[in-house]
């Protein structure tokens, strides 16, 4: 990370961070920078909030685009990603149009594996989701006319079996980014905030967070602190609006 925005600041060019949502680096920097350590530092799975999102599985399809975009991934790299995730994404709206009837033959192996027989008519998407089945299974059931390579299936499979809890950690990352937004001045004078604890005071002052987000993850900062600070922000916008009318 140093290096790439090395690189880009002699470009005159935008840095990168990336965010805890993003990478588990994004999780091991966010952790030094606000949090601090006394301690050596071990980046475990459970310090990432959205571990289930930072899958080794779908690490080109979380920082491909952004490789591509600062110029560390070629375009001959890039085209065969976008190849990848076009048949990703064909595959799933294939299965999730096709309905799997309860004949003989998915009776039987749904029987085998453990499951129960189907009532009625259900959609190969849906077939997946149950814990006995998986990609090989639905693809006996509803074979496709296109070889799939096994990197394709897996995210297939991985995507729509967990789509559930996937698209809930999309939504948390979707409120957190909201808070990331909320950018902290620079200069912010944070002895002039009435209410804050002293030591989330103290510790606000020594991170010098970016966001409200990043100085909600801080160590003595509590909600009712956050909350001060985001009213303390909004009256400084109002105040400025107010003087430039």
């Amino acid at each position: 990370m140093a290096g790439i925005n090395a690189g880009l600041n002699a470009l005159d060019k935008e840095e990168l961070i990336l965010g805890r949502s993003d990478a588990y680096i994004g999780v091991l920097i966010d952790d030094l920078v606000t949090k601090g350590t006394n301690e050596p530092y071990r980046l475990l799975t459970s310090r990432a909030e959205y571990r289930l999102l930072l899958r080794h599985d779908n690490a080109d399809l979380r920082l491909t685009e952004i490789g591509h975009k600062i110029g560390m991934i070629k375009e001959e790299r890039y085209q065969k990603f976008l190849v990848k995730k076009a048949a990703v994404e064909a595959e799933k709206a294939r299965l999730k149009s096709i309905i799997i009837k309860p004949n003989e033959q998915t009776q039987e192996l749904v029987k085998e594996n453990g499951g129960t027989e189907l009532k009625d008519g259900i959609r190969a998407a849906d077939l997946i989701k149950r814990p006995e089945m998986n990609y090989s299974h639905i693809r006996m059931l509803a074979p496709s006319e296109t070889e799939l390579d096994s990197e394709v299936t897996e995210q297939v499979e991985i995507q729509i079996k967990y789509e559930g809890y996937i698209e809930k950690s999309l939504q948390q990352v979707e409120r957190l980014k909201k808070m990331e937004n909320k950018k902290i001045p620079e200069n912010i004078d944070y002895d002039a905030i009435n209410g804050l604890a002293n030591e989330a005071r103290q510790n606000l002052k020594e991170v010098r967070p970016l966001s409200v987000a990043q100085a909600s993850r801080i160590s003595g900062v509590n909600p009712a602190d956050v909350s001060i600070l985001l009213v303390y922000l909004e009256q400084g916008k109002i105040a400025r609006i107010s003087h430039a009318n």
